[in-house]
């Protein structure tokens, strides 16, 4: 931590006679108007500095980046491309090797960069950075790497931007596990319309395979009043659609945040998902809620009912199933059957016939054979997703799956493709059912291929493109649904 004696040593122009507040966010607002003056007197000179965002992994870690960026922003930096910025920062994801595979060949490139322009700063965050061994590569390796940070103090940037510019050394903080919560607030989203909102952090589920504990940390809720409160305040902003993000949203409720007095929680000591999404719609201003993810091992059906009983809430549910086989379904630690799983399918489309169901299809794993593959075809036909997320199973340091007897890379090969052939005919045949509805679209973008058409998503994620104009993005717009294309529509608007 940095204390008056460091801070002595700034520049007489970037100086700022307070003391430093011992207190966050107080204490990283201190550092952002430090950092500002540093802009500042750069802008004065001519040069305007710039930075670069570069997103690996799930919806979280987009949300973090998005949060990011609003940081970068507000201490005057402004965006572009990742090769003329003069900061770039990575946000990683260890959950398959090829992520961090992908890091390291993005280091690469920056490297002549860096040595041309030693003021040009990297900075790397997120989940790969929570391994140790990791971050001793980085350092040895990759020494050209200005910042280091994790998964638990992504607030602390501007104070780690601060060490490096003006004690000209490496910012280097891992922590090993949460010491407090701050949530960064002003995001620069990607859509000023849609917004995630962390309702909690970490997973105690310990899949066999999965990094995802080890480096995001046991599970943290945030109170109510919090993710409301945060809610609100992007509703008053002009926010329609909120995605609700965890590792599991069903077991919300888990080890709260903090032990400051939460009068729902007080009322109702069974507050849980069901009861927060209940509460998020009522939020005037907020036409669509999204949530993500759900484990099937403690979906309840008081939650669908929820969704049945509120349109704002979108008829989409992520399921991750991994594999259709009871066999490996025990060894991934998922603690379900491909029954118990197949059963919860049918309770939800009773509830909700039109539901659109996507999930998660690891292939590949440890002593998996024949027999499981046809388990997962036979759960993906019966199921019939809307779109699955199909990938192999890549080991993970540390995990009990890295060390069980790994399955032969060739044979993996041609299983993958085999059920990635069967996902896309049934998500072509599933899709195409809503062929002549009308529904509304909330409108993203321009289309870059179709000229004069704009993009859009239904509520149940399906995406939609209709010819429109401009000034249609951001808002909820009637579409008949023409043509089914496979994975999309072309509609017109009504």
């Amino acid at each position: 931590m940095i204390n008056e004696q460091i801070i002595s040593n700034i520049p007489d122009a970037y100086r700022i006679d307070e003391p430093i507040p011992t207190e966050e966010p107080m204490r990283q607002d201190f550092f952002i108007s430090l950092c500002q003056n540093y802009i500042r007197a750069n802008r004065e000179k001519g040069k305007i500095l710039t930075y670069a965002i570069v997103t690996f992994g799930c919806q979280m870690n987009v949300y973090d980046s998005e949060r990011l960026k609003g940081v970068l922003e507000r201490i005057g930096y402004q965006e572009a491309p990742e090769k003329e910025a003069d900061l770039v920062i990575f946000n990683t994801c260890t959950v398959r090797e090829n992520a961090n595979q992908r890091l390291y060949g993005h280091l690469g490139q920056l490297k002549p960069l860096k040595k041309a322009n030693p003021d040009f700063m990297i900075g790397i965050c997120g989940c790969m950075m929570q391994q140790p061994e990791i971050v001793e590569k980085i350092q040895k390796s990759y020494s050209f790497v200005d910042i280091l940070f994790g998964t638990f103090n992504l607030h602390r940037l501007p104070e780690l931007i601060y060490l490096r510019l003006f004690e000209e050394k490496h910012a280097i903080e891992v922590l090993p596990a949460p010491k407090e919560h701050v949530e960064i607030k002003g995001a620069k989203r990607k859509y000023p319309f849609k917004s995630g909102v962390n309702i909690m952090y970490g997973c105690n589920n310990f899949c066999t395979y999965c990094i995802v504990p080890y480096v995001r940390g046991r599970e943290r809720s945030r109170i109510p009043e919090d993710i409301l409160r945060n809610v609100k305040e992007l509703a008053e902003d002009g926010v329609k659609e909120i995605m609700l993000l965890g590792q599991n949203v069903n077991s919300y409720g888990v080890n709260f945040y903090t032990d400051e007095e939460s009068r729902i929680l007080q009322d109702n000591p069974e507050y849980g998902f069901p009861e927060l999404l209940e509460d998020v719609c009522r939020i005037p201003g907020i036409d669509r809620v999204r949530f993500m993810t759900s484990h099937p091992k403690d979906l309840s059906m008081k939650l669908v009912e929820v969704i049945a009983g509120n349109p704002k809430i979108c008829r989409h549910i992520h399921l991750p199933v991994q594999s259709g086989s009871s066999r490996l379904l025990k060894a991934m630690n998922r603690h379900y059957t491909k029954e118990d799983y197949l059963g919860l399918v049918d309770r939800i489309r009773e509830i909700l016939p039109d539901i659109s169901l996507t999930t998660d299809i690891m292939i590949g794993f440890p002593g998996e054979t024949e027999e499981d593959i046809q388990d997962t075809i036979d759960v993906i036909r019966y199921a019939g997703y809307d779109q699955a997320f199909t990938f192999i199973y890549s080991p993970r340091t540390g995990t009990p799956a890295a060390a069980m007897e790994q399955t032969d890379p060739g044979l993996v090969n041609q299983r993958f493709q085999r059920v990635l052939d069967v996902v896309n005919e049934v998500a072509h045949r599933r899709s195409g059912r809503f062929e002549g509805a009308v529904d509304e679209v909330l409108v993203e973008e321009e289309n870059a291929q179709l000229k004069s058409y704009l993009t859009g998503r239904l509520g149940n994620n399906i995406l939609v493109h209709f010819p429109g104009d401009p000034s249609l993005i951001g808002s909820l717009v009637k579409v008949r649904l023409t043509e089914a294309k496979g994975f999309y529509y072309i509609g017109e608007q009504i």
